[in-house]
């Protein structure tokens, strides 16, 4: 991605630098282009993102290329080489950090701006992957409202660059077969790909070990050409052009984002930026398409463009609250040309030139001021324009969510599971992000009263109802989980099974905390032939008496629980007391003690209470403690919210007061006879 092919400055003198190839800045644009299509038009360009993978391939050509020739030459420098990625990368990151950390300050709130400095920091280490992949989840908030989550691929590369010259050196010294080390380095990194990206797909797509080999397919490309006579002009160099370009559209076509990727599925993009790559700029395509002049020069500014687009995007969409319009977003793609080709002008020019080492110097500087601001950001000692106390602790319980903290994941039967407690009875909690939420309850017994914990094992999917043939449309991975948790369910592995879920989000309109979800209506009870839905197709009365069923057959040979859902929707999440707009003054409103129960919530409490009698199940209701009549508590007496959000109880409240779990976490001690 920020790999450029220039002529030497006496400074990097040990350092041998490819001929320059416009056909290779062309490729470049056909990469940024396509995520920037991606990004702000995804309806348009459903696989755009793949652009990330073409720049993979190039960074891992030019640097490979760069690195072996300086080897066969005068010699590689280390410092030279670093020095130079300095200040080729930094300047621009630099202008979009400061900019970013400066609207982040006037606009975000207090656990906005505290993200974001976690971000800045992990952008300016080169770790922002490994900060990413950690925030991964149910309740990691959009991505489209983290301003700095492209950073994560320049990340990838830069821990390449980290460990690339080190490992080529060592082969090089070693006179090993350098092509035969990239090759299983490179089959490793794949194998790790293919092996983890459905089971563990956010690790496949955030680690540097799985992307690693996109990098090195260039690297591999790059010795090729180096040690071996390139193909001669003519219809073999056409056929890899057009072959290259014809892989990477298909990419576009075919790759979606639900899609397992990585995966298998990279090898189109990867494969296609080789071939164009080893066409060389005589292949059919490359000569009067990649190397045009409007191509060449979104390739030079695209590594800018690619970084300055994003905040763009991503910020126009905090100030709207909502998707922009397209002609915003055009709006903010236009912005970020104007700004990349500034960048590219007047900062990136002027850095790469100069063979002053006092500006790499001031560019580390400056860098690490990066972090330490970001560090003083996320910690709270430089806070955002919004800093009334009373944001703070709203910020703080939209923050509250433990799970899985202090469960240790095991698999039982194939299926991974969280697990805490070492009791004689097994119990299954069995459900979704409304079972996730008493995970901290459970390991706070495990800590005040360990003697009595049940060994305890959740089975759960966010938004993914525990009831057979319901269909979520908009979770393509929840029939599999919910499938695989029924088989635990009626197996002999556990003694009890622990049913629970968002039943309003589910069977209430008025439940659902996200409008445009209620209205999607992504819910319906399949019977084998139709399609029945949740909204008016007739769907929840299906699934209820499908779920009727299943209590019913598991209570005949164990023992089966029932958890009621708590209240749900508008009223209860601490977000909705924020007013005002982000450009102007923002307030944030106090919260009451109690909010009215909603009257269709409260009949679906009072059915689902009765199909758990009818079932033999044991009912688990939360209602008593947490209302009275038709109030509900959604906060102490000093207005500190008891929600997370609009759904779901904060752990802090949970760990202290949600004791109607107890009873199926825990057993009393039978004595020991005297």
């Amino acid at each position: 991605m920020t790999t450029t092919t220039t002529s030497p400055t006496p400074h990097d003198a040990h350092l041998v630098h490819p001929k320059y190839r416009p056909d290779i800045d062309g490729l470049r644009a056909v990469a940024v282009l396509s995520v920037l299509g991606y990004h702000a038009f995804p309806q348009w360009i459903k696989g755009g993102f793949i652009g990330v993978d073409i720049f993979f391939v190039i960074s891992g050509f030019l640097i490979t290329t760069i690195i072996l020739g300086s080897f066969e030459g005068d010699g590689f420098s280390y410092r030279e080489f670093y020095a130079r990625r300095v200040k080729r990368i930094f300047p621009a990151l630099a202008l979009v950090l400061a900019a970013s950390l400066a609207f982040g300050w006037y606009t975000l709130l207090p656990h906005e701006w505290e993200q974001l400095g976690k971000h800045v920091a992990a952008g300016a280490g080169f770790v922002s992957n490994f900060a990413f992949w950690s925030e991964a989840g149910y309740f990691d908030n959009a991505a489209e409202t983290k301003p700095l989550l492209h950073l994560w691929s320049l990340a990838i590369e830069e821990q390449f660059y980290i460990f690339w010259p080190v490992l080529l050196g060592l082969a090089w010294k070693r006179k090993w077969r350098v092509l035969t080390v990239l090759g299983i380095v490179a089959g490793l990194s794949f194998l790790l790909n293919v092996g983890t990206i459905h089971s563990h797909r956010t690790a496949a797509f955030y680690s540097p070990l799985s992307r690693f080999w996109e990098l090195m397919l260039g690297g591999m490309l790059a010795y090729a050409r180096l040690h071996r006579p390139a193909p001669k002009p003519g219809w073999g160099r056409h056929a890899q052009s057009i072959a290259g370009v014809a892989l990477i559209v298909l990419g576009l076509c075919f790759i979606r984002g639900g899609k397992a990727f990585p995966g298998f599925w990279a090898i189109l993009p990867t494969l296609g930026a080789f071939f164009c790559i080893a066409a060389g700029p005589s292949g059919v395509l490359n000569r009067y398409v990649l190397a045009s002049r409007p191509m060449v020069w979104v390739g030079l500014i695209s590594y800018p463009l690619y970084l300055w687009h994003w905040p763009l995007l991503s910020y126009a969409r905090i100030i709207e609250g909502d998707l922009p319009s397209e002609g915003m977003r055009a709006l903010m793609l236009a912005i970020a040309f104007v700004l990349a080709w500034l960048t590219y002008r007047f900062a990136e020019r002027h850095a790469r030139r100069s063979e002053n080492p006092a500006v790499t110097a001031a560019l580390t500087a400056v860098m690490v001021g990066f972090v330490v601001l970001g560090l003083l950001a996320t910690t709270r000692y430089y806070v955002g324009r919004h800093s009334d106390p009373y944001f703070v602790k709203t910020a703080a319980a939209a923050k509250d969510w433990a799970y899985p903290d202090g469960l240790n994941p095991i698999k039982v039967d194939g299926e991974v599971v969280m697990q805490i407690g070492h009791g004689k009875r097994r119990v299954l909690l069995f459900g979704d992000s409304h079972i996730e939420q008493y995970g901290p309850r459970a390991v706070e017994l495990s800590k005040t009263s360990p003697d009595t914990l049940d060994s305890l094992s959740f089975a759960t999917w966010g938004a993914c109802p525990p009831i057979p043939n319901v269909v979520d449309e908009g979770n393509s991975v929840c029939a599999e989980r919910r499938d695989g948790g029924m088989r635990l369910a009626v197996s002999d592995k556990f003694d009890a099974v622990v049913f629970g879920g968002c039943w309003n989000c589910y069977f209430t309109e008025t439940g659902k905390p996200d409008a445009k979800t209620a209205k999607a209506d992504r819910y319906y009870f399949f019977d084998g032939k139709n399609k029945h839905r949740f909204m008016g197709g007739g769907g929840v009365d299906m699934a209820l008496a499908m779920l009727e069923t299943v209590l019913t057959n598991l209570a005949k040979h164990k023992q089966v629980y029932l958890v009621l859902d708590h209240p749900t929707s508008n009223g209860f999440g601490p977000e909705e007391f924020v007013k005002g707009g982000r450009l102007g003054d923002m307030t944030v409103g106090r919260m009451s003690p109690t909010a009215p129960w909603d009257a269709k919530q409260k009949a679906l409490h009072e059915r689902m209470r009765q199909i758990a009698e009818r079932s033999g199940a044991i009912v688990i209701d939360p209602i008593p403690t947490l209302c009275d009549k038709d109030w509900c508590t959604r906060a102490d007496a000093d207005a500190t919210p008891i929600y997370k959000d609009a759904g779901h109880l904060r752990a802090e409240y949970v760990r202290k007061f949600a004791t109607f779990m107890d009873p199926a976490m825990t057993s009393v001690p039978v004595a020991a006879p005297r």
